[in-house]
């Protein structure tokens, strides 16, 4: 894991009508790292997302990526930077089969061209990497299923297959584990573990033990403010987010 700072916000504010959602965030993710954000429901984590993305513009504060400002860049063009994000609601097309989808996030290979008007046989020089990267995360058998066929732990593993084949230097996950049972989860925890291997990871997460048994760095957020920040053990013993987070201090 390096000591250099691949993503970094100074100041970081959204305000809406005025409700400040976000207030005065620096947040510093270190490259190689798996970093969570947590919180309470309301602290901002999920519009904290929005602005590093760019889905969202920020009221004030700069967004830097590997020391570029990229406060006024667009959603695409970060993407294209090496910074994609995933979703809390699967976002896969339903009706293309696991291989078909992680083609279409191929074929980003080419440029600016999706190719929606040429014969499919022209795609196909994608499919070797498309099924070796369903392989990686364990889908290799639902390659030719339909991904409105596949269950909801599946989806969500071909979720961040889709997201490995854009070829992400940072992988920015939404509440990956939500609505999964203990069998997913734990895939899908090794799935994260072995992606990380070559690539930094900033996580929104609701579980706690995903986030204890995953992350090196732990920022809690609560009214949109950084509370506090380090490893597990540091915040879980902090008494000011048992206070926040968990609604109670220890005695």
């Amino acid at each position: 894991m390096s000591d250099e700072i691949i993503l970094e916000t100074r100041g970081l504010t959204k305000e809406f009508r005025g409700f400040v959602a976000v207030r005065d965030v620096n947040l510093r993710v270190r490259k190689g790292s798996i970093h969570a954000l947590i919180g309470p429901n309301g602290a901002g984590k999920t519009t904290c997302f929005n602005l590093l993305t760019k889905f969202l513009d920020p009221s004030a504060g700069t967004i830097l990526y590997k020391g570029r400002d990229i406060t006024a860049s667009k959603p695409a063009d970060v993407a294209r930077m090496g910074l994609v994000r995933s979703f809390q609601i699967s976002a896969v097309f339903p009706h293309l089969t696991a291989r078909e989808n992680v083609r279409v996030a191929l074929q980003r290979q080419r440029g600016d061209n999706f190719d929606f008007w040429r014969s499919k046989h022209a795609l196909d020089t994608f499919n070797g990497q498309a099924l070796a990267l369903l392989d990686d995360v364990g889908l290799g058998e639902f390659a030719e299923t339909q991904a409105v066929e596949m269950p909801y732990g599946r989806k969500r593993a071909l979720e961040i297959a889709t997201t490995l084949a854009l070829g992400p230097e940072l992988m920015l996950l939404d509440e990956p584990m939500a609505g999964m049972g203990h069998e997913d989860i734990d895939k899908v925890v090794d799935l994260i573990r072995r992606a990380s291997a070559n690539r930094t990871i900033l996580m929104v997460e609701h579980n706690l033990k995903v986030v204890a048994d995953l992350s090196d760095t732990i920022t809690v957020l609560t009214r949109g403010q950084i509370l506090t920040e380090g490893d597990y053990a540091a915040v879980s013993a902090n008494a000011e987010v048992q206070r926040a987070y968990l609604g109670a201090s220890r005695e």
